[in-house]
């Protein structure tokens, strides 16, 4: 089916930096899907994909649990989504996503990352039409025929699917993760994936080169450094 997952992964930029910030980052996603969805990860299936990715980047288990029980308690604060779009260094498109408690501090910061390395930020949906909204399940296999039919049965949207070096990578619609992960998992529930994620996907790239690459190196940096960002997608393919 055509494009390579490598291509596109490069294009990917998550949250980076010290241990304890991803922590930090960690523990504010799991508190807010466990008090908005349960505290069951049985039953409440985004906070078990969510747990799951927490311990696959070795989030330790009292921080996770410490979250949980936040939420349990029902105090604490009022966290939002906050998502901003726009175009960063060397005309990239880029798409931020926040967990605030306070939307004017949370624009604030966002908007000088923008404007502090001549980037601009635009109106809610200016880029993300341009990225695909994507569960990605990619994991050891080389029988592509049987892992599709296997989708197929279960009903499941297919985006796309590869095989490449005896590794199989599946693209579906994000509100088709957990059908597709069941059905994937259904024969072998102790399958493990490489990757196991719900990320944006650039249709297209954008070559950043010469004086950009400092400026956007500089501009995720700021991003990162924000306390309430959570994730940054962005269509850069960095020519250094």
């Amino acid at each position: 089916m055509g494009r390579k997952f490598e291509v596109r992964k490069v294009a990917m930029a998550k949250t980076a930096g010290q241990k304890t910030k991803i922590y930090s980052k960690y523990g504010k996603e799991i508190y807010v899907v466990a008090k908005n969805g349960g505290t069951d990860p049985q039953a409440n299936l985004s906070l078990r994909r969510l747990i799951d990715k927490a311990k696959k980047d070795q989030v330790p288990s009292h921080v996770i649990e410490k979250a949980i029980e936040k939420a349990e308690g029902g105090a604490g604060e009022d966290f939002a989504v906050a998502r901003y779009e726009g175009f960063g260094p060397g005309g990239c498109m880029v798409i931020v996503d926040c967990l605030t408690d306070n939307n004017n501090r949370t624009i604030t910061e966002v908007r000088n990352c923008f404007t502090k390395t001549n980037a601009k930020i635009g109106a809610p949906g200016a880029v993300s039409h341009m990225f695909d909204h994507h569960a990605i399940l990619a994991f050891k296999g080389d029988d592509e025929e049987a892992v599709l039919e296997a989708l197929m049965e279960a009903d499941v949207d297919v985006a796309d699917i590869e095989s490449e070096d005896g590794i199989i990578t599946v693209f579906a619609p994000h509100t088709e993760y957990f059908k597709a992960k069941t059905a994937i998992t259904q024969d072998n529930d102790s399958l493990e994936f490489d990757v196991d994620e719900i990320t944006f996907i650039p249709q297209t790239h954008t070559e950043v080169s010469g004086d950009d690459v400092e400026v956007f190196d500089k501009f995720i940096d700021m991003l990162n450094d924000c306390d309430d960002v959570q994730d940054i997608y962005h269509n850069a393919e960095v020519i250094r």
